[in-house]
């Protein structure tokens, strides 16, 4: 949690109102892998590096978006920390 922001949380809610409408929450573990599991593919990897970005006001650069830095949401958010 950087500058008392839930990053987690507003990542879960972020992927489950675009990409999992209806889903139940408790589905979307840490460490769910969102490309193999067909949550993300490359146009949902872009809507979520640009929400990542304007959301928490980072910058992704092309190589740290993908399977190594994207692939569970433990991930995002490590990357996200990191950014901060």
């Amino acid at each position: 949690m950087a500058d008392g922001i839930d990053v987690n949380g507003e990542v879960k809610e972020f992927l489950l109102k675009e990409f999992l409408p209806g889903e139940d929450p408790a589905d979307l573990t840490d460490d769910l892998e969102l490309y193999s599991s067909g949550i993300l593919d490359s146009l949902a990897t872009l809507k979520l590096v640009a929400f990542l970005e304007k959301h928490f006001n980072i910058t992704i650069a092309a190589h740290e978006a993908d399977k190594d830095n994207l692939h569970t949401v433990a991930q995002i958010v490590k990357l996200v920390d990191s950014k901060q």
